[in-house]
Protein backbone atom coordinates (compact mmCIF):
# COMPACT_ATOMS: atom_id res chain seq x y z
CA UNK A 1 0.00 0.00 0.00
CA UNK A 2 1.08 3.55 -0.83
CA UNK A 3 1.57 6.60 1.49
CA UNK A 4 -2.71 7.27 0.70
CA UNK A 5 -4.87 4.36 1.60
CA UNK A 6 -8.03 6.05 1.44
CA UNK A 7 -9.54 8.50 -0.76
CA UNK A 8 -12.72 10.34 -0.94
CA UNK A 9 -14.21 11.83 -4.48
CA UNK A 10 -16.86 13.91 -5.07
CA UNK A 11 -18.95 14.34 -7.61
CA UNK A 12 -21.95 16.27 -8.82
CA UNK A 13 -22.44 14.37 -11.20
CA UNK A 14 -21.76 17.35 -13.56
CA UNK A 15 -19.24 17.17 -16.92
CA UNK A 16 -16.59 19.30 -14.22
CA UNK A 17 -16.40 16.63 -11.79
CA UNK A 18 -15.80 13.68 -14.70
CA UNK A 19 -12.04 14.19 -14.49
CA UNK A 20 -11.60 14.28 -10.68
CA UNK A 21 -13.09 11.19 -10.34
CA UNK A 22 -11.10 9.67 -13.22
CA UNK A 23 -8.01 11.03 -11.50
CA UNK A 24 -9.30 9.80 -8.26
CA UNK A 25 -9.68 6.28 -9.96
CA UNK A 26 -6.07 6.52 -11.10
CA UNK A 27 -4.42 7.51 -8.16
CA UNK A 28 -6.30 4.90 -6.34
CA UNK A 29 -5.08 1.59 -7.97
CA UNK A 30 -1.68 3.20 -7.98
CA UNK A 31 -1.61 3.67 -4.53
CA UNK A 32 -3.16 0.25 -4.00
CA UNK A 33 -5.93 2.85 -1.85
CA UNK A 34 -9.24 2.29 -0.74
CA UNK A 35 -12.06 4.93 -2.72
CA UNK A 36 -15.08 6.39 -1.33
CA UNK A 37 -17.29 8.53 -4.33
CA UNK A 38 -19.56 10.37 -2.62
CA UNK A 39 -22.52 12.92 -3.66
CA UNK A 40 -24.21 15.68 -1.26
CA UNK A 41 -27.53 16.29 -2.51
CA UNK A 42 -29.57 19.22 -0.76
CA UNK A 43 -33.35 18.47 -0.29
CA UNK A 44 -35.58 21.64 -1.46
CA UNK A 45 -36.55 24.24 1.43
CA UNK A 46 -39.46 26.24 1.70
CA UNK A 47 -38.49 28.91 -0.34
CA UNK A 48 -38.03 26.33 -3.32
CA UNK A 49 -41.88 26.74 -4.01
CA UNK A 50 -42.39 30.40 -3.34
CA UNK A 51 -45.65 31.64 -1.85
CA UNK A 52 -46.91 27.63 -2.52
CA UNK A 53 -46.84 25.73 0.40
CA UNK A 54 -46.52 22.32 -0.14
CA UNK A 55 -47.13 19.09 1.88
CA UNK A 56 -44.75 17.70 4.24
CA UNK A 57 -45.53 14.38 2.46
CA UNK A 58 -44.63 16.35 -1.01
CA UNK A 59 -40.99 17.20 1.01
CA UNK A 60 -40.56 13.08 1.56
CA UNK A 61 -41.40 12.59 -2.45
CA UNK A 62 -38.80 14.84 -3.53
CA UNK A 63 -36.23 13.60 -0.90
CA UNK A 64 -36.92 10.20 -1.78
CA UNK A 65 -36.91 10.99 -5.64
CA UNK A 66 -33.44 13.55 -5.14
CA UNK A 67 -31.88 10.49 -2.96
CA UNK A 68 -32.74 7.50 -5.45
CA UNK A 69 -31.73 10.01 -8.33
CA UNK A 70 -28.43 9.94 -6.57
CA UNK A 71 -27.88 6.26 -6.08
CA UNK A 72 -28.89 5.49 -9.70
CA UNK A 73 -26.27 7.94 -10.74
CA UNK A 74 -23.66 7.02 -8.62
CA UNK A 75 -24.03 3.38 -9.16
CA UNK A 76 -22.02 3.54 -12.28
CA UNK A 77 -19.17 5.16 -11.32
CA UNK A 78 -18.22 2.76 -8.61
CA UNK A 79 -18.68 -0.20 -11.04
CA UNK A 80 -16.42 1.27 -13.19
CA UNK A 81 -13.70 1.77 -10.68
CA UNK A 82 -14.24 -1.23 -9.74
CA UNK A 83 -13.63 -2.43 -13.18
CA UNK A 84 -10.49 -0.89 -12.63
CA UNK A 85 -9.42 -2.52 -10.02
CA UNK A 86 -9.94 -0.42 -7.55
CA UNK A 87 -12.12 -1.55 -4.19
CA UNK A 88 -14.68 1.20 -4.51
CA UNK A 89 -17.61 2.40 -2.48
CA UNK A 90 -20.52 4.87 -3.20
CA UNK A 91 -22.32 7.28 -0.34
CA UNK A 92 -24.73 9.32 -0.75
CA UNK A 93 -25.30 11.89 1.76
CA UNK A 94 -28.19 14.97 2.66
CA UNK A 95 -27.25 18.48 3.20
CA UNK A 96 -24.94 20.95 2.17
CA UNK A 97 -22.09 19.96 -0.18
CA UNK A 98 -18.38 21.26 1.71
CA UNK A 99 -19.77 20.14 4.96
CA UNK A 100 -21.10 16.48 3.71
CA UNK A 101 -18.15 15.97 1.85
CA UNK A 102 -15.32 17.17 4.61
CA UNK A 103 -17.14 15.52 7.06
CA UNK A 104 -17.33 12.06 5.21
CA UNK A 105 -13.80 12.53 4.79
CA UNK A 106 -13.22 12.76 8.74
CA UNK A 107 -15.68 9.95 9.09
CA UNK A 108 -13.83 7.37 6.76
CA UNK A 109 -9.84 8.69 7.74
CA UNK A 110 -9.61 9.89 4.14
CA UNK A 111 -6.34 10.61 3.16
CA UNK A 112 -6.79 12.59 0.37
CA UNK A 113 -9.75 14.28 -1.20
CA UNK A 114 -10.24 14.71 -4.60
CA UNK A 115 -12.58 17.47 -5.90
CA UNK A 116 -13.25 18.72 -9.31
CA UNK A 117 -13.47 22.30 -10.26
CA UNK A 118 -15.96 23.99 -12.77
CA UNK A 119 -12.88 26.70 -13.66
CA UNK A 120 -15.27 29.90 -12.85
CA UNK A 121 -13.28 33.03 -12.15
CA UNK A 122 -13.78 36.26 -11.02
CA UNK A 123 -17.22 37.98 -10.76
CA UNK A 124 -19.33 34.08 -10.96
CA UNK A 125 -16.79 32.42 -8.25
CA UNK A 126 -17.52 35.35 -6.18
CA UNK A 127 -21.27 35.28 -6.49
CA UNK A 128 -21.58 31.31 -6.91
CA UNK A 129 -18.74 30.51 -4.01
CA UNK A 130 -16.74 27.47 -4.84
CA UNK A 131 -17.58 24.00 -2.93
CA UNK A 132 -13.76 23.22 -3.49
CA UNK A 133 -13.02 26.40 -2.07
CA UNK A 134 -14.76 25.81 1.21
CA UNK A 135 -13.76 21.74 0.85
CA UNK A 136 -10.07 22.89 1.23
CA UNK A 137 -11.09 25.27 3.70
CA UNK A 138 -12.31 23.10 6.40
CA UNK A 139 -10.75 19.63 5.20
CA UNK A 140 -9.58 16.87 7.53
CA UNK A 141 -6.79 16.06 4.84
CA UNK A 142 -4.87 16.92 1.86
CA UNK A 143 -7.32 18.20 -1.04
CA UNK A 144 -7.00 17.54 -4.79
CA UNK A 145 -8.83 20.14 -7.31
CA UNK A 146 -9.25 18.84 -11.01
CA UNK A 147 -10.04 21.61 -13.78
CA UNK A 148 -12.41 21.10 -16.73
CA UNK A 149 -10.72 18.10 -18.90
CA UNK A 150 -8.64 19.19 -21.71
CA UNK A 151 -10.77 21.20 -24.69
CA UNK A 152 -13.63 21.31 -21.98
CA UNK A 153 -14.19 25.42 -21.70
CA UNK A 154 -14.52 26.41 -18.27
CA UNK A 155 -18.05 27.72 -16.98
CA UNK A 156 -17.74 31.77 -17.62
CA UNK A 157 -20.32 34.53 -18.32
CA UNK A 158 -21.40 34.85 -21.55
CA UNK A 159 -21.30 38.11 -22.48
CA UNK A 160 -24.58 39.73 -23.20
CA UNK A 161 -24.89 41.47 -26.26
CA UNK A 162 -26.96 44.33 -26.76
CA UNK A 163 -29.60 44.39 -29.48
CA UNK A 164 -28.37 47.43 -31.69
CA UNK A 165 -31.43 50.00 -31.89
CA UNK A 166 -32.26 51.57 -35.07
CA UNK A 167 -32.82 55.17 -34.58
CA UNK A 168 -36.00 56.27 -35.59
CA UNK A 169 -35.55 58.76 -38.19
CA UNK A 170 -38.01 61.60 -38.91
CA UNK A 171 -38.35 62.47 -42.83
Amino acid sequence: MGVVSRILAATDFSAASAPAVEQAVRIARSEGAELTLVHVYEPPGAASFGSYVASPGLYDEIEHALRAGAEKSLAPLVEAARKEGVPTSGLVLRGIAHSGITEAAAKIRADLIVIGTHGRSGFFRFLLGSVAQKVIAAAPCPVMTVGPAQGQKPVTAKKRRTPHRKSARRT
